[in-house]
C-alpha cells in the first residue's frame, strides 16, 4: 500500500468510511444520506486516499465499528491510530474518551478536569469536535454540561449523539432549544 487508502462498508446505520496510513486509522467517516455525499466527505478532507482493500488494523476497525452499530460492545484497543498530525492536547483528550466505559457519558469540564485542566474546557469541546477516530473514540460519551446531546464531528455524516447513545443504552436530555435558552422554565409554584 502507497499513501491513504480508503474504504466503504455497511453497518446497521448505514455505509460508513474509513480512512487509513501505513501507522494506523486516520479517521472514521459515519454514513451521510447519500453513500456520494459520505464519499465526497472523504475526498473533502483526504483528497489523496484512494479506495483499495482495508488494510488489517482498518479491517479490525471496521469490525469493531460494525459490531459497535450493531449494539455490541467492541474493542478497540488493539487498533492503530495515525494521530501524528494532531496537537498533544487532543490526543490527551482522546486517551481520556477512550477511558470512558460504554453506556455512560462525561462533560467537556469533567474531561477537562481528569487532564488536570478544569480551565480548559473550550479546548476539550474543540477536540471533540475535531475528533476524526469516530466511534473508535467515542466522542458521543462527551456531552456539554447538563448531558445536552450536540452535534457530531465533521465526520459524523446525518448520525446524532442521542442515537449513538442510544445503543449503548445512555439516555443524554436533548439539546436545548433556541425557546428554552430564551425563557427559562418557571420553578413549580407551591401549592396552596
Amino acid at each position: 500500500m502507497v499513501g491513504r487508502g480508503y474504504a466503504i462498508f455497511d453497518t446497521a446505520i448505514g455505509r460508513c468510511g474509513i480512512v487509513w496510513s501505513e501507522t494506523g486509522v486516520m479517521a472514521v467517516q459515519l454514513p451521510e444520506v447519500r453513500e456520494i455525499d459520505t464519499r465526497r466527505r472523504i475526498f473533502q478532507i483526504h483528497p489523496d486516499a484512494r479506495e483499495q482493500r482495508p488494510s488489517d488494523n482498518a479491517e479490525l476497525a471496521i469490525d469493531g465499528i460494525a459490531a459497535l452499530l450493531h449494539g455490541s460492545d467492541p474493542d478497540f484497543s488493539d487498533v492503530s491510530l495515525d494521530a501524528g498530525g494532531l496537537p498533544a492536547f487532543d490526543r490527551r483528550v482522546y486517551e481520556a474518551t477512550c477511558a470512558i466505559p460504554r453506556g455512560e457519558t462525561r462533560t467537556y469540564h469533567e474531561i477537562a478536569k481528569t487532564l488536570g485542566a478544569s480551565g480548559a474546557v473550550h479546548s476539550v469541546a474543540q477536540a471533540i469536535v475535531k475528533n476524526p477516530f469516530m466511534l473508535i473514540v467515542p466522542c458521543h460519551r462527551v456531552l456539554e454540561a447538563g448531558n445536552y446531546t450536540d452535534r457530531l464531528s465533521p465526520y459524523g455524516g446525518v448520525i446524532s449523539k442521542r442515537r449513538l447513545l442510544s445503543l449503548e443504552g445512555a439516555h443524554p436530555i436533548a439539546s436545548k432549544t433556541l425557546f428554552e435558552v430564551l425563557l427559562p422554565v418557571a420553578p413549580p409554584r407551591a401549592p396552596s
